[in-house]
């Protein structure tokens, strides 16, 4: 998600249909036949078509943390369905499309719309069902983000302070004298590299070392996050330019450690998914040592990813009317970064874009705001029509280049079209 390459031409894509989990019968018997199976030590697990089961069954093949939902009753979604399959819009390429044929072509897993709170659209494909949490990939670093600026907001967390504060482990290396908040914002100048064509890009071996990648024998590199965040070098200023980067996230889910003394996973209990009235528990990933995966670990439900979305759009009130998140923390979010920073990352689709808080905000006329990871995962808050949509997904392809054509003028189109009544 660093860069947005140009999409692939439909014709080099695979037929979504003839990859499905049905047509193709991943895990299915007992035991699945071996050419069916599906496991963590082969490394075509984590590749597409495969990805299309995978993607909502990662806790069967991964350690993984608990974040727990609460005792409580859930908080409402009223149903009030609509049929937006037929509703029209034009690609970013020109070409005439239905938002039906969006979902499809973008290879959803599943996908939800919301409008004044209340399910207009819920749709789910594949291996992914209503109970089943699926991998939310980068959408989990908008949770960490969130979670900084609600202890900003609570006074438990100064974001001008240094990261050296808390983190003085970190003294040598490229962050050592960076803020908190040019973490938070992703201004940060590190050597990193976050092209997914590239083998020999750093995210591989922050794969490797944080466990959601085989180690393989004979491996000798970083062992887990912690090892792999105190290898990294300065490259750059910080605070001059936006840069895509998922060590940072990584950074400020240990910083939050520090300062609230709990780990990622009760810390998002305690201060989101609880308050939110979440259905299901959530999970991470985690690494060997069972530190959370704070740059794209965290796996939901798609109506609680949903709901969340929801509390954002109603500047932190929960479904149900409570008090969720601090108004505080929202503003902060949805005020937006920098614009020409953002700029200076190059995202032809996303012009005019900003960063804030690990969202990503489009400063369009309505005000929407996102959540956003590879492969398609997403939450798309749309103030203005009163709209959010959640959408998980399995794309063949992993940066958002390939999904931004499609996914976002269809978004816009249901949201004039709710707005229209």
């Amino acid at each position: 998600m660093s860069s947005s390459p140009p999409p692939a031409a439909a014709a080099e894509l695979p037929d979504p249909a003839a990859t499905s989990v049905d047509a193709m019968g991943w895990m299915q018997g007992y035991p699945p036949p071996t050419d069916k199976l599906i496991t963590f030590d082969d490394p075509a697990g984590g590749a597409y078509p495969r990805t299309r089961w995978s993607f909502s069954h990662v806790r069967e093949t991964v350690p993984t943390a608990n974040v727990w939902r609460g005792n409580g009753p859930p908080s409402p979604l009223p149903a009030a369905p609509r049929d937006l399959s037929q509703i029209a819009f034009t690609t970013a390429a020109g070409q005439p499309m239905s938002f039906g044929e969006m979902v499809e072509r973008t290879y959803a897993d599943g996908i939800l719309v919301l409008h004044r709170g209340a399910v207009v659209c819920e749709q789910y494909f594949g291996a992914l069902a209503p109970e089943r949490p699926h991998i939310a990939m980068s959408v989990t670093k908008s949770f960490v983000g969130t979670l900084a600026a609600i202890l900003v907001a609570e006074g438990a967390l100064d974001a001008e302070a240094p990261v050296t504060i808390h983190l003085p482990e970190l003294a040598p290396t490229a962050y050592g004298d960076a803020s908190v908040r040019e973490v938070m914002d992703m201004t940060i100048g590190v050597r990193y590299s976050e092209d997914y064509a590239d083998p020999a890009a750093e995210v591989w071996g922050y794969a490797r070392a944080g466990g959601m990648l085989v180690q393989g024998p004979g491996y000798a590199g970083p062992k887990s996050f912690y090892e792999f965040l105190v290898t990294l070098e300065k490259d750059g200023a910080h605070g001059d330019a936006f840069a895509y980067k998922t060590v940072n996230a990584e950074v400020l889910a240990w910083v939050l450690r520090r300062a609230s003394g709990r780990s990622l996973a009760d810390l998002l209990s305690e201060k989101i998914w609880r308050p939110i009235g979440a259905e299901q528990d959530a999970y991470f990933m985690v690494d060997r040592i069972g530190t959370e995966a704070g740059g794209g670990g965290l796996n939901t439900t798609l109506r609680d990813l949903a709901r969340f979305g929801e509390t954002m759009r109603n500047g932190g009130i929960a479904p149900g009317g409570r008090r969720a998140i601090p108004a505080a923390a929202v503003a902060d979010i949805t005020r937006g970064g920098d614009p020409a920073k953002f700029s200076r990352a190059g995202y032809p689709l996303l012009d005019g874009w900003s960063y804030r808080d690990m969202w990503w905000i489009t400063n369009n006329p309505h005000r929407a705001f996102m959540a956003r990871g590879i492969h398609g995962q997403c939450i798309y808050v749309d103030p203005t029509a009163e709209m959010v949509i959640a959408r998980y997904a399995a794309h063949p392809m992993a940066a958002n280049g390939a999904n931004d054509p499609l996914t976002l003028p269809a978004f816009q189109a249901v949201a004039e079209a709710l707005m229209r009544g």
